[in-house]
């Protein structure tokens, strides 16, 4: 059975908290495994919501500031000890080439897994499978910064009725499905497109076109909310969001189901972050992320 789901495996912005570690999420892709912005501590938080390195086929590094990519040396090196069966592929801002390679070889080990890297220089698509293309799109922070997509093909809605109007049952449904005609009868005339699933995922980042573009009809946005709408001037000048302006977003995108992460430390209660998102008008489903929460995709 195909499994679609956030595993948030930390929270924090910039400095970790004791209920909050620094930033890391693994997307279970039906049997793909995506780790986005691994930080500090998450092969520990990794153990503690059962993720194991052999879950890992991609990881997708936004920038190399510390709390989204410090993690990353403790991680290969996990794959590599775990003698992870399958390549794994990394995805970061191609201007931080030097970081990515201190990280990689941050201590002697023995390498054991093919690891592809494959910086990212421009938006557009990084990777395309059966089952999703992941695109990424720049986004506005101090250092280079990517936001990336996950866009699943659109496909086809079989409509019983439809069949049943043409007389369609039994194996002929599968050979309608398979062929795209039978006996006259086109597939477009007993079924509807049914559009892909589509995940977002946006961190440090100002307003810009990426953030829009990133978010734009997606099924699940993972986005930062490092401020409160009351610091809005100090999210601009560092390079962030608050939560209403992350609401304000998934409200004109069309988001079914919200998640703000990525938390100053200054704030106590994370109930103020879903009051000014609803504030913002985003009347869909929302979740505000903590450590090791499992939050499904939308299911269409």
């Amino acid at each position: 059975m195909s499994v679609r789901e956030l595993v948030v495996l930390g929270t924090a912005s910039q400095v970790p908290t004791r209920h909050r570690n620094h930033n890391g999420y693994l997307l279970r892709w039906d049997g793909q495994g995506i780790l986005f912005d691994p930080g500090e501590g998450t092969q520990r938080q990794m153990l503690r919501a059962g993720v194991a390195a052999h879950d890992i086929d991609r990881i997708c590094v936004t920038h190399f500031h510390g709390d989204h990519s410090l993690g990353l040396a403790g991680v290969i090196q996990r794959i590599n000890l775990d003698q992870v069966p399958h390549p794994v592929t990394a995805h970061y801002p191609a201007s931080g080439q030097r970081f990515f390679e201190r990280l990689r070889y941050a201590t002697a080990y023995r390498e054991t897994v093919k690891l592809t890297e494959a910086p990212v220089a421009a938006d557009g698509p990084l990777a395309v499978s059966d089952t999703y293309t992941l695109d990424a799109y720049l986004l506005s922070h101090p250092v280079e910064s990517y936001g990336y997509r996950i866009t699943e093909p659109d496909g086809r809605r079989i409509l019983p009725e439809r069949l049943a109007a043409h007389g369609i049952k039994g194996p002929d449904v599968g050979r309608i499905q398979r062929e795209g005609v039978l006996d006259g009868v086109t597939l477009d005339e007993v079924s509807e497109v049914r559009r892909g699933q589509r995940f977002a995922f946006v961190m440090d980042t100002r307003l810009c076109d990426g953030v829009h573009e990133l978010a734009d009809g997606a099924d699940m946005l993972v986005i930062e909310s490092t401020f409160l709408d009351e610091d809005v001037r100090l999210a601009t000048d560092h390079g962030h969001l608050t939560a209403g302006q992350a609401a304000a977003v998934a409200r004109d995108a069309g988001v079914r189901h919200l998640v703000l992460t990525h938390f100053s430390q200054r704030y106590g209660d994370p109930a103020e972050f879903e009051r000014q998102a609803r504030a913002a008008g985003f009347d869909g489903e929302l979740s505000i992320a903590q450590d090791l929460m499992r939050v499904p995709l939308p299911k269409r």
